[in-house]
């Protein structure tokens, strides 16, 4: 076991990666430079990232891959994603060329109301808190006036403040429930900082308030936070076209597709088992976007999956049907991005992204990040219910097995050629390079050049 180190964020850089290397490594000075080879050459770009986070040692990268062809309201993109799993760039390019001929997505924003709450424990009449409520509300946000002025200029702020009474599953718990609109900012340090003012007017005025007994006077504030659950914060992302339009693959016919795929839906509907997986692919392509455009991938996860509870099951994020000979297929997500504040004006590769989506707003982000969202599903179900989605998952993920394999670059080009017409697995890529390394190298040669 390694002894605690005392003073560690104290250390230099330097200092960190050696503790480290010396601590947890046979081979400590192999580990330094593994660490090193993974920091940026550009000194400024490097010193950047350092200060993202604490303790940085070394920079943990992420593929950057685009997804071309993109038809969104009638708008032509090629969208950004960070991610590491194989086939979720090329899925998503490839339901967005398909769509793209057939009128492409529609996206409608319908709804982006944030929310926050003061979570605090009153003991005392709940009649009496409620004047004391009504009567102190204007205070709250006259407050927080010089935390307001700027985002009510642009046309955001606080939109209203609720009084809840939440005794019947906590003792003596209430909350100040708060919603707010904050435009292109994910708005998280906006809101929370209206909390913390909120907290502080409450319990001023409630110690002076005159109709409280001394007791009651002491309002105990439990916490003030912003919930990343935004149920009001919907973004509904949508394609259809005439059934017949769905047709091709000659192998099975525009309605037996149509039938399959809604049916496929259904389950993830009905099914928590299947929807679990369903609404992971969906989050494939979102999680993507939303990473590769600076804002919080974990938060919009924990709401989303909040989202497709919200009935008492949990269950399908997207929908579909067959109506008067239309297919239709949709998506609402609720989704709190930001296109300004944060990393989107300080990663230069976030700055990139935006530049190359057209410097959205966040509420053509929302449209984006859905779209994507809805395209990784319908790649998703269309290769479940036609071809199976190992066939063209492990053809993608072949180049990671090869990788893993050790495979030289010779070998890796023969091996792609092979498995154009063979099942791929990594048991039969390991067997394949065996038998490449240990049959007559001129007769590889000629097998790959026929």
């Amino acid at each position: 076991m390694s002894k605690a180190v005392a003073g560690f964020s104290k250390l230099t850089k330097e200092q960190k990666i050696e503790w480290i290397a010396n601590e947890y490594f046979s081979a400590p000075q192999e580990a330094i430079k593994l660490l090193k080879n993974y920091w940026n050459t550009n000194e400024s770009v490097q010193k950047l990232h350092d200060e993202f986070i604490e303790n940085t040692i070394t920079n943990f990268y992420l593929p950057l891959g685009i997804a071309p062809n993109f038809v969104i309201n009638d708008k032509k993109y090629t969208i950004p994603m960070a991610v590491e799993e194989s086939s979720v760039v090329a899925a998503a390019a490839k339901a967005a060329k398909f769509w793209a001929k057939r009128g492409g997505f529609k996206a409608t924003v319908i709804d982006t109301e944030k929310i926050g709450q003061v979570h605090f424990l009153f003991n005392g009449s709940f009649e009496k808190l409620t004047d004391f409520f009504y009567a102190t509300k204007s205070k709250f946000f006259e407050g927080s006036q010089d935390l307001t002025k700027n985002m009510q200029a642009r046309g955001g702020g606080i939109l209203n403040i609720e009084l809840r009474n939440k005794t019947a599953n906590l003792a003596n718990y209430y909350q100040l429930h708060a919603t707010f609109e904050t435009k292109d900012s994910m708005g998280a340090n906006f809101i929370n900082s209206c909390l913390e003012r909120f907290t502080k007017t409450l319990k001023e005025e409630a110690s002076q308030h005159e109709a409280f007994t001394e007791e009651e006077k002491q309002i105990q504030v439990i916490m003030s936070i912003l919930s990343n659950y935004v149920p009001n914060c919907i973004v509904r992302a949508e394609v259809s076209c005439p059934v017949e339009d769905l047709q091709e693959d000659a192998s099975v016919s525009p309605k037996e597709f149509a039938d399959k795929f809604i049916t496929a839906v259904k389950i993830a509907e009905i099914e928590p088992f299947r929807a679990v997986t369903h609404n992971k692919g969906i989050m494939n392509g979102v999680d993507a976007v939303v990473v590769a455009t600076g804002n919080d991938f974990r938060a919009v996860e924990a709401g989303v999956h909040a989202y497709a509870s919200k009935n008492g099951q949990y269950s399908s994020l997207s929908h579909a049907k067959v109506e008067n000979g239309i297919f239709s297929f949709w998506v609402e997500l609720p989704l709190a991005l930001g296109t300004v504040g944060g990393l989107t004006t300080l990663h230069p590769l976030v700055k990139f992204c935006l530049e190359m989506l057209g410097k959205p707003s966040a509420k053509e982000l929302m449209q984006i990040v859905a779209v994507a969202g809805l395209a990784q599903n319908f790649a998703a179900l269309r290769s479940l219910t036609t071809t199976g989605i190992q066939q063209g998952h492990m053809k993608m993920h072949l180049m990671n097995i090869l990788n893993q394999l050790g495979a030289t670059d010779t070998e890796k080009k023969q091996a792609v050629k092979h498995f154009e017409k063979n099942p791929v697995s990594h048991s039969a890529a390991a067997d394949y390079i065996t038998e490449l390394r240990t049959n007559d190298p001129s007769k590889i040669e000629e097998d790959f050049l026929q």
